[in-house]
């Protein structure tokens, strides 16, 4: 049990990646808040637990910083397989992970120094059925459903790319601004027609095969950049014909690259950095 941790960041979008069996204190919600907490602990939008699986290469459990569990995150996936290979668990560059939302296979992209540098991420199939979010409205499609939020009437759609979305198109050339997701997201993420909560992007069409992003991640707030967001925004737009596959989805934090095929299996690439590792005290679970 040596506390070693090793923490990166996805454009911005930024994990801390441990093995729960080398910690010397029980990876609990409580302690969850401690890590991620950037005033008195290490800071971090998550964080990526290794775990054992029998279906996969590696298995995998994510954590929001609220002490919560996500599905998926397309960000903390390239993240987990910068940690794996960076820490010598893995001299491979293509494996399959186990997550809850699903299995996925990441490819690795690493430069001349030896450094993963880049991911590629098959993320599995974007769904629209009202079930899978879940969502309580009783429609065949979560398709630009009416919804009020902030005082304002909206419509949405909903996808589950293995994990829920919330996603709110403007017009093209529209703009959203930070306060409307400081209004609008946390309102949406805890609708009650939500009933596990949502992770919600606020996107407008840039081009036509180009969209912008702002995101409100389910038990996190207001983040620079995700990679499920990402998918479920480019997979939300293809289906309602505002943009064609391949999509290039920009948010605060930097641009993703989204295939969405005529199945709606995505794919999903971006740029992953190792930031640094560290040890994590024993007095840690003593402070909280």
């Amino acid at each position: 049990m040596n506390n070693q941790f090793f923490k990166g960041h996805g454009l911005g979008n930024d994990y801390i990646a441990l093995d729960p069996q080398r910690l010397s204190f029980r990876l609990t919600p409580r302690m969850i808040r401690a890590l991620c907490d950037r005033n008195w602990g290490v800071g971090s939008d998550g964080v990526l637990a290794r775990v054992p699986s029998k279906k996969a290469d590696f298995g995998l459990r994510i954590y929001n910083p609220d002490g919560s569990e996500a599905e998926k995150s397309g960000n903390g996936l390239r993240i987990f397989g910068c940690y794996l290979y960076g820490t010598r668990q893995t001299r491979r560059k293509d494996f399959t992970v186990e997550t809850k939302g699903g299995i996925v296979r990441i490819q690795l992209e690493v430069n001349a120094k030896g450094q993963v540098c880049g991911a590629t991420v098959e993320m599995g199939r974007a769904s629209f059925q009202p079930s899978l979010l879940p969502c309580m409205l009783k429609v065949p499609e979560l398709l630009q459903q009416p919804v009020k939020a902030a005082g304002q009437s909206l419509r949405f759609t909903g996808v589950s790319v293995g994990n829920p979305h919330c996603v709110v198109f403007k017009e093209k050339d529209k703009i959203w601004t930070q306060a409307d997701l400081l209004a609008i997201g946390p309102e949406l993420e805890n609708h009650t027609i939500f009933p596990n909560r949502t992770n919600v992007q606020l996107a407008v069409p840039t081009g036509p095969k180009s969209l912008f992003i702002l995101i409100w991640e389910r038990g996190a707030g207001e983040t620079q950049a995700s990679g499920s967001s990402a998918c479920a925004a480019a997979s939300a737009a293809v289906r309602l014909g505002l943009v064609k596959s391949p999509v290039t989805v920009k948010a605060p934090g930097g641009t993703l690259h989204i295939t969405v095929d005529s199945k709606f299996n995505m794919t999903m690439k971006g740029p992953v950095a190792e930031v640094y590792r560290g040890s994590l005290s024993d007095s840690l679970s003593s402070t909280f």
